[in-house]
């Protein structure tokens, strides 16, 4: 009898979205198919599958012990998300070769269908970083008597999502700073730097509009740009380790001086980069602007403003808003209120009720004898004169006042 072979051994995934890219939240259900290829029949112990998501940071330090002495130091952690098993086809001992509880599987193309669900605790959200990473994979593995076991893994993506529409993420973000440049004995002017964004809260591809003002006093030219930056901050042992990525940037122009300039909504696009991550006790990926003022010889003055960078963009509403206050002149009284816009007027009568619709309504009432019977014919005459009158003209202030109880007309009685 010849035995056969294992020709492929294949993991996909049924993709919740139209993009065909496995992708989850904390709560979905992972589901999928192990599809295994065959030529010829072949005996199988067991294919079982192993889910597992974990965030991991390893970095190492050399340390000194003495004047000739070096080591190197290890800094390790660990947290497990979730850890699933499940047997497809078999049972669960792989250890033996006994030829009893085989499955003979005949030559040809097998699916068998897996599923299990994520926690529904917070998930960090993939990440690949410099010392540690964020990953959910599945494993199958193939057992057969006297055959190492074949292998697959494949990784799928993890989304915790954040909402920029939350009230946290959508209050605007500022602050000021100034400078005096010293050279011995000499002083110069201040360089004085203002800076404010209309929100906190941004997802990638958006645009960050910098609202700023530079006011150049000193002896030097100085030159403002901007920054967005990745901080990537690893923990093991008691310890941190930090990374610290340029993400975008933008320059001004070159202000002499005596010079100010302004910004009025100058836009830094935000590329296609990790959604914060904020909730994970052993990676932090947390994003900032800088907006700074480079000094030439001199210490940069410089503003962060934090970022969050979001998996669900701006609704409808929250732009409007935003649009709104990104029209406000920018000076040094930016940080004022504006007042609200002055609300629309109601259309007019004539708009909504046309006349031929107004005459049809007016039709003779002689049909309702039973409804006119049963009320007053005052009262009556006054709701049907009442119903059909156009509704009184706008105006923000209240022609009509409110009068005490005693001028008030008395309701009719029955």
């Amino acid at each position: 009898m010849v035995l056969g072979k294992v020709k492929s051994l294949t993991i996909s995934f049924d993709c919740l979205n139209d993009s065909n890219v496995p992708v989850y939240s904390s709560g979905d259900t992972v589901s999928g198919r192990v599809n295994l290829e065959v030529t010829g029949e072949i005996r199988v112990k067991s294919l079982k599958i192993h889910a597992r998501g974990h965030a991991k940071v390893r970095w190492t330090e050399s340390r000194n012990a003495g004047s000739n002495t070096a080591y190197t130091q290890n800094y390790t952690e660990e947290v497990e998300y979730f850890n699933h098993k499940d047997i497809l086809i078999g049972h669960e001992r792989d250890d033996d070769n006994s030829e009893e509880g085989l499955h003979t599987i005949q030559s040809g193309r097998h699916e068998y269908a897996f599923s299990f669900e994520l926690p529904q605790t917070p998930l960090a959200t993939s990440f690949e970083g410099r010392h540690g990473s964020v990953r959910y994979w599945v494993k199958a593995e193939l057992h057969r008597p006297w055959f190492l076991p074949v292998k697959l893994k494949k990784e799928f993506t993890v989304f915790e999502h954040i909402d920029i529409n939350t009230p946290s993420l959508l209050s605007p973000q500022a602050g000021t700073k100034e400078k005096t440049l010293c050279c011995w004995f000499c002083t110069s002017g201040p360089i004085s730097l203002s800076a404010k964004i209309e929100r906190k809260g941004y997802t990638p591809g958006e645009s960050i509009q910098i609202f700023a003002e530079i006011e150049n006093c000193s002896s030097r030219v100085v030159v403002p740009k901007a920054a967005i930056y990745q901080t990537q901050a690893f923990y093991a042992k008691g310890k941190m380790k930090e990374v610290k990525q340029l993400v975008a940037n933008l320059r001004g122009e070159s202000l002499s001086s005596g010079k100010t300039e302004t910004w009025n909504g100058k836009q830094l696009k935000i590329p296609p980069v990790s959604p914060s991550i904020l909730d994970c006790s052993i990676i932090r990926v947390e994003y900032s602007l800088m907006v700074y003022v480079d000094i030439p010889g001199a210490m940069d003055l410089f503003l962060n403003l934090p970022l969050v960078i979001g998996t669900i963009p701006l609704h409808p509403f929250g732009s409007r808003t935003s649009s709104v206050s990104s029209q406000c002149s920018m000076n040094m009284n930016w940080l004022g209120l504006t007042l609200p816009e002055r609300p629309e007027a109601p259309p007019a009568y004539a708009e909504v009720v046309t006349e031929e619709q107004r005459q049809s309504s007016l039709a003779p009432i002689g049909a309702c004898d039973d409804f006119e019977r049963a009320l007053p014919g005052p009262l009556f005459a006054y709701i049907q004169e009442f119903r059909f009158l156009p509704p009184p003209l706008y105006s923000e202030i209240d022609p009509n006042p409110d009068q005490s109880t005693d001028d008030r007309p008395s309701c009719p009685s029955r």
